[in-house]
């Protein structure tokens, strides 16, 4: 590891990062999966080719888009529909897709594509193979596609200002992998090096996808206006990113793998912890980051909602915008951490947690080998030590969780909200404990701050010199607890610091903080359960990989 200075600014403490509004307030910075994917093709010199392209002038066909590696080949298969409106839905629920995607390992031969037209446009309905690594289907953005069709068929170039408004034309539903589905299951890929930072097979799929739909629109193009037609001008091609609808179906996640989680956030703290740590701070210190605010502000600009929540946390950002630019203005910083601090004082936690990318995003030598950081053998702490003793878990208990000892959980407030599985799709969904009959039977265990406490209330009753193996034999219930209190414990940043089964907690919040993670912007709430998002906008397209430089979240200032 680097150190960049003997007397290192501690990490901030979960009780402030791991609260459900910082994290509802996360943006994407350095060590999101994008970039890591990114880095990774430009440092190793991957080469992106179409090796197939059978689309008619319908739109109907499918194009493989094959990614060599210095050691290996990943193909995407892509097929394309000739769908009706009627049938384009982004729920869950949908049967049908304009286009329908998966992630091939190797390159696919004549019979893998026939054996995979069969199955991935029906996605759940079909069955993959381990042959395959992800499996995905995406929809066009039916006014800006048409839009952009007839322009380029015109000879013309599609409007600015639609373009910034949406900001892709078409947005995956679902990108599945890890074994769902009959994909290889995450342990037959993680040792490769290029797959060793979490989801780089999801975030390679999506960007392959990127690059097949503006071939798509401009082929489409060229059906329609023959020779008039002209392809997107370069600049205007790189605004372009790949929508995605997120529901529920992430929020268990991160709840779920609380090794992961803590290994994610440690890694980003300590990036954090290293540049404010730095003693110096220059002239061009200052200009560079003053450049990095000026150009969020640009992405502020294309940034739209018109969910009220997402519209009141906009007002806040661009309220913080205004003032930090004020504040570098006066010309009297002297540390990076001097921004920090301030920020921390004056800002919103939105405006905070830009600033926190932002100061990440300066000093590279320090952060990117973090990415090696952050992913996980969650096996390896599954196994509950049973010989501890009752009375060291409660100890343990009182400091991760003592905060939270003066709920009571008798209040239905505390406990309104049920997790449980749908049974049609299989899918995470959120009740009202109090509201719908009998749902409480189906819960899942993803309240951890309440289970726990029960825990607590069984150890009390207990001698305290008894073990947890002998408290587990006629409590059996309470295992999962166990289990999450040796975790927190080691891993500090493992447990969320809320409740999340309470009538105000948010879940728009766990999957924008997921989402930050893997690199998005734009987030766009569609309820307090659902959220549309912009991913890999602004970054280089295969042909520009070797020239492009690893600085392309933020809009370009103009020159």
């Amino acid at each position: 590891m680097i150190e960049p200075h003997v007397d290192k600014i501690p990490l901030r403490p979960p009780s402030q990062v791991m609260k459900l509004s910082r994290m509802g307030s996360a943006h994407a910075h350095r060590l999101s999966f994008m970039r890591i994917l990114m880095r990774r093709m430009q440092r190793e010199n991957w080469r992106v080719e179409a090796t197939e392209f059978e689309i008619d002038g319908n739109g109907v066909g499918h194009a493989v888009y094959t990614a060599h590696t210095p050691t290996r080949a990943y193909s995407l298969v892509a097929f394309a529909h000739d769908l009706p409106a009627d049938l384009r839905s982004d729920r869950v629920i949908a049967e049908a897709w304009d286009c329908t995607f998966t992630l091939f390992d190797g390159i696919p031969t004549p019979k893998d594509i026939e054996r995979l037209s069969q199955n991935v446009p029906f996605q759940e309905a079909g069955r993959i193979s381990q042959s395959e690594l992800s499996l995905s289907r995406a929809n066009r953005s039916v006014r800006l596609w048409a839009h952009v069709v007839d322009r380029l068929a015109a000879g013309e170039q599609p409007d600015p200002q639609q373009v910034s408004d949406v900001g892709y034309l078409m947005r995956t539903t679902a990108v599945y992998g890890s074994g769902k589905f009959g994909a290889a299951d995450r342990q037959d890929i993680a040792d490769r090096p290029e797959f060793t930072a979490p989801f780089q097979s999801e975030m390679l799929s999506v960007y392959l996808t990127r690059t097949f739909v503006m071939d798509l629109v401009e082929h489409m193009a060229r059906a329609k206006g023959g020779d008039a037609a002209v392809p997107i001008a370069p600049a205007m091609r790189r605004q372009f990113g790949i929508g995605n609808s997120t529901g529920l179906g992430m929020a268990p996640f991160i709840l779920n793998h609380p090794i992961l989680l803590n290994n994610w956030v440690a890694s980003k703290e300590e990036a954090l912890s290293r540049v404010r740590t730095l003693k110096s701070f220059t002239p061009n210190d200052q200009s560079r980051f003053g450049d990095l605010v000026q150009r969020a502000d640009l992405n502020w600009q294309l940034w739209h909602s018109e969910h009220p929540l997402q519209i009141i946390k906009l007002a806040d950002l661009r309220a913080d915008l205004d003032a930090l630019q004020t504040f570098l203005s006066a010309g009297e910083i002297v540390s990076w951490d001097a921004i920090f601090c301030w920020a921390e004082a004056h800002l919103s936690e939105e405006g905070c947690e830009l600033v926190v990318s932002l100061l990440i995003e300066c000093h590279p030598e320090f952060v990117d080998e973090l990415s090696d950081c952050m992913s996980a053998d969650e096996s390896l702490d599954f196994r509950i030590k049973g010989e501890v003793k009752s009375g060291d878990v409660l100890a343990q208990i009182e400091q991760i969780y003592g905060w939270a000892e003066t709920l009571d959980w008798d209040e239905n407030n505390h406990t309104a909200r049920v997790w449980y599985v749908s049974e049609e799709k299989l899918e995470p969904r959120l009740g009202e404990r109090y509201d719908e009959d009998d749902i409480a039977e189906y819960e899942q265990p993803l309240s951890p701050l309440r289970d726990v406490f029960r825990f607590a209330q069984c150890l009390e009753t207990k001698d305290q010199n008894t073990t947890i193996a002998e408290v587990l034999l006629t409590h059996p219930e309470h295992r999962h607890a166990a289990r999450r209190v040796q975790i927190a414990a080691k891993y500090p940043y493992a447990e969320i610091r809320d409740n999340t089964i309470c009538a105000q907690m948010l879940p728009i919040d766990m999957l924008r903080f997921k989402l930050s993670f893997f690199g998005a912007k734009h987030f766009d709430p569609r309820s307090d359960r659902w959220v549309r998002i912009n991913m890999f906008a602004g970054a280089p397209y295969p042909q520009d990989l070797a020239t492009a430089a690893d600085d392309w979240f933020f809009p370009a200032l103009p020159t």
